[in-house]
């Protein structure tokens, strides 16, 4: 799918200009989790994702998204019987400051940091984002989804399917 190849590539140039590691990773129709490892001297974060944000938006735009009201879709949103709710639609629209800003309207303007405490909090952390897709009932195993790193995990041992 073009999009998820767009966030590859951004994600990619990103960690090229500001090196982080991807502990774990998953990106739904709507929204996504990452768990990140930052280098100690370059510890911001709001910095990495402002340019892979910035990327991702750039080619959506030169590539025509902006202009049909492009969001994320991923082929679960073809589910039979598949009908969004009235807060997707809703989120869906451009709002009219946004427009006003020449906003995208592809990423909500927020994103939530937290800081892992100890080992258990991160374990706790890696498990939300492959149980994700699980926990929204897109697919019955964390490995039954695609867009995820818990392939990766899954091929060095990491995670058990």
């Amino acid at each position: 799918m073009d999009e998820i190849e767009i966030l590859r590539e951004a994600v990619k140039v990103t960690r090229a200009r500001r090196p982080f590691g991807i502990d774990a990773w998953v990106v739904l129709p709507d929204h996504m989790h990452a768990v990140w490892t930052l280098p100690a001297d370059d510890p911001s974060y709001s910095d990495r994702w402002g340019a892979i944000k910035a990327r991702f938006s750039k080619v959506v735009r030169l590539k025509g998204g902006e202009s049909v009201g492009w969001k994320p879709t991923l082929p679960t949103d073809r589910r039979v019987g598949f009908q969004p709710t009235e807060a997707e639609r809703l989120r869906a629209a451009r709002s009219p400051s946004k427009v006003a800003k020449q906003d995208a309207g592809i990423w909500q303007r927020r994103f939530w940091e937290h800081h892992i405490r100890d080992e258990a909090d991160y374990v706790a952390h890696l498990r939300y984002c492959m149980t994700n897709p699980v926990k929204h009932g897109l697919v019955e195993r964390p490995e039954d989804w695609p867009y995820s790193s818990v392939h990766r995990d899954m091929r060095i041992g990491r995670w058990a399917a």
